[in-house]
């Protein structure tokens, strides 16, 4: 099941086509990333699911139905370019960011204190936005972003600014929402990051979908039969045939290709007939950023 479904989206700007015929699903229930580079369109698919703006042809559906004016109730989403007053005290913002969202004064009060404790900052309700760190701030925009219980949360480069204290404090909250049972899209051009949190992407590229689909799987789609093998000692030179070819090597590794037609277990058999101490021996996967230089190279 899907908690969110584009169709053929299409968004133009003037002379400029920001989203091409663009569909994929996001599995209910998944931390699910929306990949590209700056340009890419994701910022524009964003505007759209969150109905900012709107398509000009396609569908969008979102929890079951085509998406409409309500739909933002049940949505949260933290932009890159954060939107807090400045000059407004932290409890009076999140208390009028959360009645937007259409929580009563006291689901909001309620909701805005367990976030503060949850962050050890109970004592920033009435600091204004300005006396707090960047940091701080980017706690602030989190808590405003998921205060009213998101079926469906977007993250738009979440960690552009944090420490890598406060970046594995979000990366928590992140798994434990998404354990209670919140979507998450994770949007960011910075594809390295997703690779320990996502499952499942979509890779956006000049407005078109480039790939979609389970990380794993992609990765073994795009694979180059590599593999990295430590060793004590020496390594044999000779080892290059038509099987297997030496593509780098080290005075303690080599990563050596398989020739298609062949396997890991000739390669791992022939090592042991040349007598080399094997130490480890493991296959080398793409990255997320390899395959989509591949994809878009060619």
């Amino acid at each position: 099941m899907s908690i969110l479904s584009l169709r053929n989206v299409v968004k133009q700007y003037h002379n400029h086509r920001a989203v091409d015929g663009v569909s994929f699903d996001i599995p209910d229930g998944s931390i699910f990333g929306l990949l590209g580079p700056n340009g890419a369109g994701k910022t524009s698919l964003i505007r759209i699911i969150t109905t900012i703006t709107g398509a000009d042809s396609g569908e969008v559906f979102f929890d079951g139905e085509k998406i409409n004016a309500n739909s933002s109730q049940k949505i949260g989403y933290m932009p890159e370019e954060r939107g807090l007053y400045k000059t407004m005290k932290v409890g009076e913002q999140l208390l009028y960011l959360a009645q937007l969202r259409g929580m009563t004064e006291k689901e909001a009060k309620d909701s805005i204190r367990y976030w503060l404790e949850k962050f050890n900052n109970t004592g920033w309700w009435d600091k204004k936005i300005e006396e707090l760190s960047k940091g701080m701030q980017q706690k602030i925009q989190f808590i405003a972003t998921v205060m009213h219980k998101p079926k469906l949360l977007i993250l738009d480069e979440p960690f552009t600014g944090l420490d890598p204290l406060n970046t594995n404090l979000i990366k928590e909250e992140i798994h434990a929402m998404n354990s209670e049972g919140t979507s998450i899209v994770f949007s960011t051009h910075r594809m390295e990051q997703v690779e320990e949190i996502c499952k499942d992407i979509v890779l956006i590229n000049q407005g078109k979908k480039v790939i979609e689909g389970k990380v794993d799987e992609i990765k073994e789609t795009y694979k180059d039969n590599l593999y990295r093998i430590e060793f004590d000692g020496s390594f044999p030179q000779d080892l290059n045939s038509s099987s297997f070819t030496i593509k780098s090597d080290t005075d303690k590794d080599v990563i050596i290709q398989v020739a298609p037609g062949h396997d890991s277990n000739e390669l791992l058999s022939a090592l042991i007939q040349k007598g080399i101490r094997i130490k480890s021996f493991t296959e080398v996967l793409p990255t997320l950023n390899e395959i989509f230089i591949k994809q878009v190279e060619n």
